[in-house]
């Protein structure tokens, strides 16, 4: 059941009624774990962090984990708690890596007794385990903190997604002036953007304050993983830009991907107007995204 976590008092109520069938009457688990698990979903989620909820929820015969118990695993296999260890948890975490990927749940069922022999488990029984994708937002990465960054910043607050703001001006990059913003970096822009290593799904605003730092920016952003990639600009600048691209050797389905002019044409001028024309199609992409 992928989705917003529930208020963790009521946790347990809704895993009752979201799986009845699959939680016994001799549920067991540590509490600590219970709870130390919990807290961690709960600020993945506030982050809007990528993971998955592996859950056992039925066993039968010798296993070694009991009903109930959790564990967490990261985009890059890394893992918080524990089903069991040895083969069986290894390839349940490479089924939660597909689950983050395809954003769905899934039941898997595997039998232990085909890896008795090879992991010297002594287990010989079977388990079935729940994997839960967690919802995911949009992390904006904002180039550029002027006014259509920060009237952009405020609208993200407000959608409770995550933006990180990047500027050359320290005075363009303060708690004070962004004081919703998960990250603040300054530096040159394309350094910045050379070494950004992004927290998925990457959603990439560039807004500098010239076409300069603006090309820049798209020159290194343009290969990097993510779900959007737009620039603010008007079309004969994007008809340069790409010339120049294309001649750096940018491929055509490249540059397919960037949005440009950045946002819904729905005739904006002002930059309130613009930064919603760039949250209302990060919206739609967004969307697109998840019913994929």
């Amino acid at each position: 059941m992928p989705g917003r976590l529930p208020p963790a008092a009521n946790l347990r109520t809704w895993r009752l009624r979201a799986y009845p069938n699959h939680l016994h009457s001799d549920h067991r688990q540590n509490s600590g774990d219970f709870v130390e698990i919990w807290e961690e979903l709960a600020r993945l989620e506030r982050q809007g962090r990528q993971a998955a909820l592996v859950t056992v929820i039925r066993t039968q015969g010798s296993t070694p984990r009991e009903v109930g118990a959790r564990m967490i695993v990261f985009p890059d296999g890394s893992i918080k708690g524990t089903v069991g260890g040895s083969a069986v948890e290894a390839l349940v975490i490479g089924e939660a890596r597909e689950v983050m990927q395809q954003a769905k749940p899934r039941l898997v069922q595997h039998d232990l007794t085909d890896w008795t022999s090879d992991t010297g488990m002594i287990c010989g029984g079977k388990m079935e385990f729940l994997i839960e994708p967690l919802a995911t937002r949009p992390q904006l990465y904002i180039f550029g903190g002027g006014h259509v960054g920060l009237a952009l910043a405020r609208l993200a607050e407000q959608l409770e997604y995550p933006c990180h703001v990047l500027e050359d001006r320290p005075d363009f990059a303060t708690p004070e002036r962004f004081p919703q913003a998960a990250s603040l970096r300054v530096g040159a822009y394309s350094e910045m953007a050379r070494d950004l290593e992004p927290v998925q799904p990457a959603y990439y605003i560039i807004l500098t304050r010239c076409h300069d730092t603006d090309l820049e920016v798209l020159r290194e952003t343009l290969r990097k993983p993510g779900a959007y990639l737009g620039v603010i600009c008007s079309r004969p600048k994007k008809a340069e830009m790409f010339r120049l691209l294309t001649e750096e050797g940018a491929r055509p389905e490249e540059l397919e991907r960037v949005h440009a002019p950045i946002g819904l044409d729905i005739g904006s001028q002002s930059p309130p107007e613009i930064a919603v024309s760039i949250i209302a199609e990060i919206i739609r992409e967004f969307k697109a995204h998840t019913r994929r």
